[in-house]
């Protein structure tokens, strides 16, 4: 119980500060903390995905942060492919789900430093204020593939919809992690209802605690990036995530 409450904590703190790349945390600690099997591990961490995703936007909205008609389009692109990611997950070995899963946390932490190390924007403020005419392809091939992502390994997809509305759409930051967590929750509840029957046979004891833990983290997570560099805050998770990486590849490569 102590440890789904500080996981869930973690997960929810950073998820509210950078609105993306918290929830690739939330697999591991379920598997090695709490000792979910990576498939059930995956669809668990929809749920609290869907949840502390809700719960930040919802704070990041009462801001004016959220770009409702960009991220509705990002959106609708990655349902079908959620859905389907959804599906296909349930019949993927436990040594695939987690080799793949120890991928996507190092591309997240190089993500994370290479924008930690970037130049900041020139002016955070006008940025945040302007938006750009929506390019339909590439905001509808970035949806499909954070889709497909969200589906299979059941994380948010955040840390690829932040930099895409940043770089195809030209928001600003703050603007951008705001509307990336309307797109991280619409496709976690997609992926979530091809997996009703996976969700039956969950330790909801667990899973409980764990998600009322990362949605108060969540608006927590919200203050802390107002207060700290979101540079730190990225240095510091994408760290974490690679001694993750590690772990789960380890682990992986023993299965097999």
């Amino acid at each position: 119980m102590i440890l789904a409450l500080v996981a869930g904590a973690v997960v929810g703190i950073a998820l509210g500060a950078l609105g993306g790349g918290g929830c690739v945390l939330a697999v591991p600690a379920l598997i090695y903390l709490l000792g979910f099997s990576p498939v059930t591990a995956t669809t668990a961490s929809l749920v609290v995905v869907a949840l502390t995703s809700v719960t930040a936007l919802y704070a990041h909205a009462r801001e004016g942060r959220v770009r409702w008609r960009t991220g509705a389009l990002f959106a609708a692109a990655g349902l079908v492919p959620a859905a389907l990611g959804g599906l296909v997950a349930a019949r993927l070995p436990d040594a695939v789900l987690t080799g793949a899963f120890a991928v996507i946390a190092v591309v997240v932490a190089i993500g994370m430093l290479r924008a930690a190390t970037g130049e900041p924007e020139p002016d955070q403020a006008a940025a945040d204020t302007v938006e750009r005419a929506p390019g339909k392809g590439a905001a509808v091939r970035a949806g499909a593939g954070v889709g497909a992502l969200t589906g299979v390994l059941g994380v948010g997809g955040g840390f690829l919809v932040v930099p895409a509305l940043i770089r195809t759409l030209g928001l600003g930051t703050r603007i951008a992690v705001g509307t990336g967590l309307l797109v991280v929750a619409v496709n976690a509840i997609a992926a979530l209802a091809t997996r009703s029957g996976a969700a039956q046979g969950l330790e909801w004891g667990l899973i409980a605690p764990f998600a009322a833990a990362a949605v108060l983290g969540a608006w927590d997570g919200k203050r802390l990036a107002d207060r700290i560099p979101a540079e730190t805050l990225r240095r510091i998770l994408a760290w974490v995530l690679i001694a993750v990486a590690v772990a789960m590849a380890t682990d992986a490569t023993g299965v097999v």
